[in-house]
């Protein structure tokens, strides 16, 4: 990531001058949810929350991903805006149990400090890479509800088989824990679907070792949004994220990161545009949920709106 003066000066002043593009200029649609909606289904199913939050229902398991549900993904909120649908389809304290969550890193964009209180109760388990059980510790999760993994270690969570993978990026709260916790991606093997959940990456030949090992996938959660070219090395632009879906050896592309907030210059919908783009040249199957909306895993009827085209 390039850091010095003379590049980050005019992107700073660019993220303080703002821009209107980088916003919606419309509420974003959005599928409101009540706890008898959780209730586990015949297939497996995914409901995306928008950025990286994800639930995920399968083998009779209920797992959350990256549950961040806070207003702003960062300590002090003029910095990275506010969310931009201040509603979300759910709020933590109406979740019903949830048998584990797993976090990808500890930037407040993926842990979010009351996000995690308002869960800690709800949760069986929480599952986490090298050193972030430290936060939730602090936070008042009890340790033996805490399991912390390294890059290839694996677990089995009742019958459901999980892989902590690499994922090219960095981690820390602050300008003094800088990589003091890992980062990761995810692989769940259930009987009846295999999900790859990216975390945030840039593009890199690890993608193509957890294909290797651990693909196919009927299902890849891929990072698209907030980049720029100064830091590719740790966000995917767009059209890697379709090059990331193909090397894990993905069937359908759902991109994540994007639609909550603006961390980048890029406008709001650009992500969406751009990667939908790339994945029909390449013939590659994607799914463009709304935030809230369910997707019914290996069912074949994928959304495909473009709901972002708002106006």
């Amino acid at each position: 990531m390039t850091t010095n003066i003379k590049d980050m000066l005019p992107v700073a002043w660019e993220f303080v001058k703002g821009s209107p593009s980088r916003k919606p200029n419309a509420q974003l649609p959005t599928v409101y949810l009540k706890k008898e909606d959780l209730q586990r289904p015949f297939h497996p199913r995914l409901i995306w929350f928008g950025h990286s939050a994800a639930l995920l229902q399968m083998d009779e398991l209920t797992i959350l991903i990256d549950p961040m549900f806070g207003n702003a993904p960062s300590p002090v909120p003029f910095i990275g805006g506010k969310r931009f649908g201040r509603k979300l389809p759910m709020e933590p304290a109406d979740f019903p149990h949830i048998d584990y969550v797993l976090i990808s890193h500890d930037h407040y964009d993926h842990l979010d400090y009351n996000s995690i209180r308002a869960l800690k109760t709800k949760v069986g388990h929480f599952i986490v890479p090298l050193g972030v059980g430290q936060h939730l510790r602090r936070w008042g999760v009890k340790p033996e509800l805490i399991t912390e993994l390294n890059w290839w270690d694996e677990i089995e969570l009742q019958g459901v088989k999980l892989a902590c993978t690499p994922a090219r990026h960095f981690s820390g709260r602050s300008m003094m824990d800088r990589d003091h916790t890992l980062w990761c991606s995810w692989t769940i093997h259930g009987k009846d679907a295999r999900i790859f959940f990216c975390g945030d990456s840039g593009y890199g030949p690890h993608f193509k070792e957890i294909g290797e090992r651990y693909g196919p996938f009927d299902l890849t959660m891929m990072e698209c949004g907030q980049y720029d070219e100064k830091w590719a090395a740790i966000h995917m632009l767009p059209e890697q994220t379709v090059l990331a879906h193909e090397d894990v050896r993905g069937d359908v592309l759902l991109p994540i990161h994007w639609g909550s907030f603006t961390l980048a210059l890029h406008d709001w919908d650009d992500p969406a545009k751009r990667v939908t783009k790339e994945a029909e040249r390449r013939g590659v199957r994607i799914t463009t949920p709304l935030i809230g909306e369910s997707i019914a895993i290996g069912q074949g009827n994928y959304p495909r709106r473009r709901w972002w085209e708002i106006g």
